[in-house]
């Protein structure tokens, strides 16, 4: 098995570590999944992965649903026009995804900040 693979089998059963994690990480994972399943069934295993991983560390309330498949839906949408061959040049292409303020070209920081936030996916500003 590739290394990759075994990465996102680690990931997806919770095992790997929160503190040597970064958001670099979560998106290679994101890319990774999505090339695997569908969206919806990402979305599903993601979710599970990173709630498994933020519980296993100590911290659940770490876990936030909007940012999660908010992410997911960059990410997914990226590929679908982009076309890229692996993460390498996905990364290349999509620079603004390994920034983890991405997501404030479409919410606001009050709105992620709302516990409802954490707890389900919210959908994006409607005034930006």
């Amino acid at each position: 098995m590739d290394e990759d693979l075994a990465q996102l089998a680690r990931f997806a059963r919770g095992e790997l570590d929160a503190s040597t994690f970064p958001h670099r990480e979560h998106v290679r994972m994101g890319f990774e999944m999505l090339r695997q399943h569908d969206f919806a069934e990402t979305a599903y295993h993601y979710s599970f992965a990173l709630r498994a991983m933020t519980a296993r560390a100590g911290k659940p309330e770490a876990f936030h649903q909007t940012i999660t498949i908010a992410f997911l839906a960059l990410i997914a949408e990226r590929m679908q026009v982009g076309k890229v061959a692996d993460f390498l040049a996905f990364e290349r292409a999509n620079p603004d995804l390994m920034d983890r303020s991405a997501l404030a070209r479409w919410y606001r920081p009050e709105r992620l900040a709302m516990e409802a936030a954490r707890r389900t996916f919210l959908l994006p500003d409607a005034a930006r």
